[in-house]
């Protein structure tokens, strides 16, 4: 069985497929903020990242420090294969719940 992914590692890990390699801590925080319509914050993000690369679903590399004087390398986070199929499954899970009652709950 697939480990359980909760509601914010879905957005999370969605962030992260939509963006693709320009994923990283800001990017993420901005496109679940945008498209969810919840306030996100970026230690929210960081944390969730940090687990969901303790379980293997992301992976990270460093890019190039930013044009600014001092700036420094930007965090790139992306997802691997278990995170892909974590999703996957908890994304079929959640159609398989609202099979059916998609008119009681106005889908």
């Amino acid at each position: 069985m697939a480990e359980y992914l909760g509601e914010f590692e879905q957005l999370v890990l969605l962030a992260l497929v939509r963006l693709g390699p320009d994923a990283y801590g800001v990017t993420i925080c901005d496109d679940i903020a945008e498209r969810s319509g919840r306030a996100v914050s970026l230690g929210a993000v960081y944390k969730t990242l940090d687990r969901l690369e303790t379980k293997g679903f992301v992976g990270t590399w460093l890019g190039d420090p930013t044009a600014e004087r001092g700036g420094r390398r930007k965090k790139h986070f992306k997802v691997l294969g278990a995170g892909q199929r974590a999703l996957k499954a908890s994304l079929a899970a959640l159609r398989r719940m609202t099979d059916g009652i998609e008119s009681e709950i106005g889908l």
